[in-house]
């Protein structure tokens, strides 16, 4: 039987959690030349949520494990506050080696079961985003080895899927891009109308909602949670470029035009609401997918990538209009966004039973 015959669904990032899931970032491909820049904004962002729920994180091994904590003893964030050795009670290891950071890609989709609030997890396959970055095979299995060490039932669909390629509002819509999701790259042997059955069979859900591209320098393919997320059960933000000349521009109306064509599983429209991108974030001659989008929603604090731009405070103000029950945080992402991805892409959520 399917996780949705069984009664299992995937709750919206915005219901209560358990816990928050991290890969320990190592990959110095991944920020080429500038990894060490990132363990003081990754550190404040584990810090943070570590202030009211558990932070888990996947590491090779004790050697990676002392440099995490010397990471987060050291960081800027950790000497501004009186209770750091509260906080790092509330940060666990599990030795899980991976071969890179996104762990929002690799690592466990959590369902909850509606009638007996059992827990278990859906390990998809994972090919690092069409074959892009191999090798992939540590980061394919990290479901598997967190459903071991929670003793969890975990489902195998046989398929690729990535977390951050789908958004969810926990009444039983996903939201979803055809840029990614019929990407030949990922599944080449399915059309659309069999990948929406997976989505139903493995999530739960019972609408699904496509829009069209993701924002320029995606290396994802067109992510959702780079342009698109639910902030309620009937709201979305989505990232709207305002100037015309810009390349995402024309994508990013694209999508406004079809969101708002769009229906929720009771019918209703979504409520949306414009969220602006910060100017362009080059890097050695790159465009990086910077993007407001991609923050993290844990139990009491929002986290936000900023970019030094002059968007940064009304991207923060927009957002925390929407999440009126807990305070937005702005963390600056300049470094991070290099690796292409930031602070939603890092991350997994364990919802709470």
């Amino acid at each position: 039987m399917t996780p949705k015959q069984l009664g299992f669904h995937f709750p919206a990032e915005f219901e209560k959690q358990t816990a928050l899931w991290l890969s320990w970032p190592h990959k110095e491909a991944s920020w080429p030349g500038k990894i060490h820049t990132i363990y003081n904004p990754y550190s404040e962002f584990i810090l943070r949520v570590a202030s009211h729920q558990k932070v888990c994180i996947n590491v090779s091994g004790e050697q990676m494990r002392e440099f995490a904590l010397l990471s987060l003893y050291n960081s800027d964030y950790a000497k501004s506050v009186s209770n750091l050795e509260s906080l790092l009670d509330n940060v666990k290891f599990y030795f899980h080696p991976t071969n890179d950071a996104w762990c929002r890609d690799h690592g466990p989709a959590f369902l909850v079961n509606r009638e007996t609030r059992e827990k278990a997890i859906v390990d998809w396959g994972y090919n690092a985003w069409g074959g892009k970055y191999p090798p992939y095979d540590l980061d394919d299995v990290i479901p598997t080895e967190i459903g071991k060490a929670l003793g969890l039932p975990v489902f195998n669909p046989g398929i690729v899927m990535e977390g951050g390629s789908v958004e969810f509002n926990g009444k039983g819509t996903l939201l979803t891009t055809t840029a990614c999701l019929l990407n030949k790259n990922r599944n080449p042997h399915l059309n659309q109308k069999q990948i929406e059955q997976y989505l139903v069979d493995f999530y739960g859900v019972d609408n699904i909602l496509w829009i069209g591209d993701g924002i320029i320098g995606d290396d994802t393919d067109g992510h959702i949670d780079d342009i698109t997320r639910f902030t309620d059960e009937e709201t979305v933000v989505t990232v709207i470029e305002e100037n015309k000349s810009d390349e995402n521009y024309e994508i990013l109306q694209e999508n406004l035009k079809t969101l708002k064509a769009l229906r929720l599983e009771t019918g209703k429209q979504l409520n949306i609401v414009e969220l602006p991108m910060p100017k362009p974030v080059i890097y050695d001659d790159q465009i990086l997918p910077a993007s407001y989008a991609n923050f993290y929603i844990s139990n009491e604090n929002v986290i936000v990538p900023t970019f030094r731009d002059a968007n940064d405070d009304k991207a923060l103000s927009i957002l925390q209009d929407c999440f009126k029950t807990r305070k937005v945080i702005g963390i600056d992402s300049t470094d991070i966004i290099w690796g292409l991805g930031s602070f939603h892409c890092l991350s997994q959520q364990e919802p709470a039973v």
